[in-house]
């Protein structure tokens, strides 16, 4: 029963961030000093629209009337956000919802090769330092871990630019090859692979801290009395690095795992502005740019909402992957 309570008492605070992060937005467009619906205005004015056709786009997009007492502008506004309804984009002038589901499923392509092959790196390279730790190996992969970990994403993804687009074979901008019909066809997805990759290995600095992450905890592993045992009962090396020392070890990087997805996707915004790369990133940098506010607010809200439901997901499932846990009162961050 504790258990269950606990795990409701985390549902709901799940829900009150999510209401917190949907409050926030509306205090943004609604009481925010120097008006953005006025803002928003003197834009439309600018592109020709009258006092009423101004009001009718404002009330549409924003899905706030500027007239309505506050509490009321509340309630509307948060029924039409429950029920996916984001607003119309100002710059795009197409419904929000449209454009994120667009973009979101090739930031989620880049995020998920990223996440992956990052934590393979380092929990491979994690594990090796700590098999020969001290020697000159985990010596220099400790060194080039806190390198590659103290290195700014966007500076290496303008490196990588530099060096690999512009004075390489790999494309500096967009996300899919030009002229190419979409299809489950090698020359498409090779394409999609390619414009993908710099993105991908920008986002890779997160092996170097998952491979200390690894390093540490498998040293703190190789300590433990079990480990003696195993070895009094004369077990194999492999069999004692493989079925203790490694499975023991990786449980705690499973929390890291999902918090870096909720990272990735902040670190997404400069990073697709950089390579040009049209994902949910880069809509949100656009309107920030352009003062795109229920565009901006919509991929604030995704962001948010996808963060709060890894952390979730890790607090529900650890005890799963890790018994010891008990699934009581232990946040796994």
């Amino acid at each position: 029963m504790v258990t269950i309570d606990w795990r409701i008492r985390r549902i709901g605070q799940t829900v009150f961030t999510v209401w917190a992060v949907i409050t926030l937005s509306f205090a943004l467009v609604r009481l925010m000093p120097g008006s953005i619906m006025g803002s928003m205005v003197s834009r439309l004015a600018q592109q020709g629209y009258n006092p009423a056709q101004i009001r009718e786009l404002i009330d549409s997009r924003l899905t706030i009337d500027p007239d309505q007492p506050i509490p009321a502008a509340y309630a509307e506004y948060t029924i039409n956000m429950l029920q996916g309804n984001l607003g119309e984009s100002v710059y795009y002038a197409e419904p929000v919802v449209d454009i994120l589901a667009r973009a979101l499923p090739w930031t989620l392509f880049v995020l998920s090769w990223a996440v992956f092959i990052s934590f393979f790196i380092g929990i491979a390279v994690g594990a090796l330092m700590a098999y020969w730790e001290g020697g000159k190996l985990d010596v220099g992969l400790t060194s080039y871990a806190v390198v590659i970990g103290s290195i700014p994403y966007y500076v290496l993804a303008i490196l990588l630019l530099i060096f690999l687009a512009y004075h390489g074979p790999f494309p500096s901008s967009g996300r899919q090859p030009a002229g190419v019909e979409p299809g489950f066809t090698w020359v498409y997805i090779s394409g999609i692979i390619e414009h993908a990759a710099l993105p991908i290995i920008s986002m890779l600095v997160a092996s170097g801290v998952a491979s200390l992450g690894m390093r540490g905890n498998s040293i703190r592993v190789l300590g433990e009395d079990y480990l003696r045992v195993a070895r009094l009962r004369g077990l194999s090396d492999i069999r004692i690095s493989t079925q203790y020392v490694s499975r023991n070890a990786i449980l705690p990087m499973y929390t890291t795992f999902l918090i870096s997805i909720g990272e990735m996707f902040g670190g997404s915004v400069v990073l697709e502005q950089v390579f040009q790369y049209r994902g949910l990133g880069f809509y949100l940098f656009s309107a920030l740019n352009q003062r795109d506010y229920p565009l901006m607010m919509g991929g604030f809200v995704v962001i948010t909402v996808a963060i709060v439901i890894a952390l979730l997901i890790a607090d529900l499932t650890y005890s799963l992957v890790d018994p010891r846990a008990g699934g009581q009162n232990n946040e796994s961050y």
